[in-house]
């Protein structure tokens, strides 16, 4: 399971350092993709197989097939150089609008990787509405 906010920065040539604490358990290579709400997700190759597999399982709508081209034709196959960094490909900085201070968060079964910007816009907006969130997503039927 991942969790915690870890500070970091990428440089000129798309390279972030994977916090030390996690490395183990994301494994020596992993899938970074397009995420969510602006930000990218890596997944250990087990998580990635568990996720592809449900996918496999839905019905073949037109959501599916776009939600899937969007989501795979941005998936890359990573791993570490000797510094504990990762290379990430240009077409997924783009897409978080990375620049040199990001954040990367433990989200259960992924990380995430956001631009410093819009960490802090998403905290800002969601934090007030923290305790809604909770009712609402753990209340009693």
């Amino acid at each position: 399971m991942f969790i915690g906010q870890y500070n970091h920065t990428i440089d000129d040539k798309g390279r972030i350092i994977i916090p030390s604490k996690i490395r183990n358990d994301l494994g020596n290579n992993f899938i970074v993709t397009r995420g969510l709400d602006g930000c990218l997700f890596i997944y250990s190759n087990i998580e990635w197989e568990n996720i592809i597999n449900k996918y496999k399982n839905l019905p073949d709508t037109k959501e599916k097939r776009n939600f899937l081209r969007v989501f795979l034709s941005g998936a890359s196959i990573c791993e570490y150089d000797k510094q504990g960094r990762i290379n990430i490909p240009s077409s997924l900085i783009d897409y978080a609008k990375l620049s040199r201070e990001c954040i990367i968060v433990g989200v259960f079964d992924r990380l995430e990787i956001w631009s410093k910007e819009s960490w802090d816009k998403f905290i800002e907006t969601n934090s007030d509405n923290l305790s809604d969130i909770a009712d609402s997503l753990f209340k009693s039927d």
